[in-house]
C-alpha cells in the first residue's frame, strides 16, 4: 500500500491507519483446556492444514489474514471457517469486505513487499467469494476471553490500527501505548495475543505477557521453513514451529502464476523482502538465495 493511500475505503484514515472499529469487540468467555492461537494463515492451505491436524482438540484461535502470499486463498479461508476457529479480521479481512483496491499493510511505498503485493492480493482478492466476504464482514476487530484465571485480548496488529507492525525489539513504552489502545477498547486484560507481523515474539508489558503468533501461512524469515504458531495452556503461551507439506504449497503458487519470490521463502525460509523489518531481523540477501 502506498503512503495515503485509502484504496481500501473506509477501513484506512488518510494517512493508511486502519483504526479498529468502535463496537466491534467480542468476548469469547471462557476457555478451558489448551489453545491453538495461530496467525496468517496467507493462502498456504496445506499449512493450514497441518495446523488444523495438530491442534486436535485444542480451542482455535486466529488473528487474522487468511488470505495473503499463497495459492489458495478460497480454500484455506473456507478450512479455517470449516473448523470452527475463533477469528478476528486482520488487514486483509477488512480490505476483501470492502472490496478494496490493495492489502491494507501499510507498506511504505516502493518498498518490495508493496511491489510484490500487487500480484498476490489480486490473486487473493479473485479467490475469495461474495460469501467469503461477508463472513469477513462479520468478524470483529478484537476478540476478549478468560483463561487460566487470566483475560486476554486478541488483536491483529496494535492496538492504535490493526495494521500497526510491533516486534520483539518494540521499546516497552511503544508496546504499553498500545496496550493501553486495546485496555481502552476491551478494558482491563492481563494478556494481549497478536499477529501481523509475520514473526513471532513473547515479551512482559509492565509484567503482563504478550504473544505474538506469527504466521502459519509463511515461515519466520530465519532460514527454517517450518511456519510458527502458539499454544495457550496453563495461564502461559509458548511458540511452537510446524513441519507441513511446503513442496506442495510451492506449486500450488506456481501454478497461480505467483513467482515473485515468496514460492522460493517457503522453501528457503528466508522472505524475498527485507526493507520492512527491524535491522536486526533482516539477513542478508545471498542467506535467502
Amino acid at each position: 500500500m502506498t503512503a495515503g493511500s485509502t484504496g481500501y475505503g473506509d477501513a484506512a484514515a488518510a494517512d493508511g491507519t486502519m483504526r479498529p472499529r468502535p463496537g466491534r469487540v467480542a468476548d469469547w468467555g471462557g476457555i478451558e483446556g489448551p489453545a491453538v492461537l495461530f496467525g496468517g494463515p496467507c493462502s498456504n492451505l496445506q499449512a493450514t492444514r497441518a495446523l488444523l491436524d495438530a491442534a486436535g482438540d485444542a480451542t482455535l484461535i486466529c488473528t487474522g489474514d487468511l488470505a495473503a502470499y499463497c495459492g489458495d486463498p478460497g480454500a484455506t479461508a473456507a478450512a479455517v471457517r470449516a473448523s470452527g476457529a475463533r477469528v478476528i479480521a486482520g488487514n486483509m479481512e477488512r480490505s476483501l469486505a470492502e472490496g478494496g483496491a490493495d492489502c491494507g499493510c501499510g507498506f511504505d511505498e516502493g518498498a518490495a513487499c508493496a511491489v510484490m503485493a500487487d500480484a498476490w492480493f489480486a490473486h487473493a482478492d479473485r479467490g475469495i467469494d461474495a460469501k467469503a466476504r461477508a463472513w469477513m464482514e462479520s468478524l470483529p476487530d478484537l476478540a476478549v476471553f478468560r483463561h487460566a484465571g487470566r483475560r486476554w485480548a486478541v488483536i491483529h496488529g496494535g492496538g492504535t490500527a490493526v495494521n500497526r507492525f510491533l516486534w520483539a525489539s518494540t521499546p516497552e513504552a511503544e508496546l504499553a501505548a498500545e496496550w493501553a489502545a486495546v485496555e481502552a477498547l476491551t478494558g482491563p486484560v492481563e494478556g494481549v495475543i497478536s499477529g501481523h507481523s509475520g514473526i513471532g515474539w513473547a515479551r512482559e508489558v509492565a509484567g503482563r505477557p504478550w504473544i505474538n503468533a506469527g504466521a502459519i501461512g509463511l515461515p519466520p524469515n530465519d532460514g527454517d521453513p517450518r511456519v510458527e504458531y502458539a499454544v495457550l495452556e496453563g495461564g502461559r503461551a509458548r511458540l511452537r514451529r510446524l513441519a507441513y507439506d511446503h513442496a506442495s504449497a510451492v506449486a500450488a503458487m506456481r501454478g497461480a502464476g505467483l513467482t515473485q519470490g515468496y514460492e522460493r521463502c517457503l522453501e528457503t525460509g528466508f522472505w524475498p523482502s527485507q526493507d520492512m523489518l527491524p535491522p536486526g531481523l533482516r539477513r542478508a540477501a545471498e542467506a535467502g538465495a
